[in-house]
């Protein structure tokens, strides 16, 4: 194999709101915190112990109006996506270095303001990205019923 891979999939909670930056050309990109958890148990005291790790997620313009509509600080998701890093100069002259999640696809698994709301996403709006058929019963469209 001569090609390499860079894929992340992520499920976990939003620490904050999604930030939006709108740009010249009606381009936008949202950013925001995903929190992911490792529980285990620390064999000498028996304690468990939680272990978060925190990302920086990034999603592109109609994802990312579609990520500020439905979701905020708590809800859960899984994120499909790469590792992208950057760096930039800081007003103090030093350089930055900052590691990002650039979102490629995404699933909300529970939002509060469509929840609260009980309103139902249009199909235009669909708030899930997946490559399930709803009308299969939730089943993936190359599964074998049996």
């Amino acid at each position: 194999m001569n090609g390499s891979l860079n894929k992340v999939m992520l499920i976990g909670h939003l620490g904050e709101d999604v930030k939006m930056h709108y740009f010249d050309g009606g381009n936008c990109i949202g950013r925001f915190q995903l929190a992911t958890n490792e529980v285990y148990i620390n064999k000498t005291t028996n304690e468990k112990i939680t272990s978060t790790e925190w990302h920086t997620l990034v999603v592109r313009n109609k994802a990312a109006e579609i990520c500020e509509k439905y979701l905020s600080k708590g809800d859960r998701i899984y994120v499909e996506g790469r590792i992208k890093s950057r760096q930039w100069q800081a007003e103090d002259g030093t350089t930055k270095h900052t590691m990002e999640i650039q979102v490629t696809e995404f699933t909300f698994l529970n939002v509060k303001k469509d929840t609260e709301s009980n309103k139902p996403l249009s199909s235009s709006e669909s708030a899930k990205n997946t490559n399930f058929d709803p009308r299969n019963n939730g089943l993936p469209i190359n599964d074998l019923p049996f």
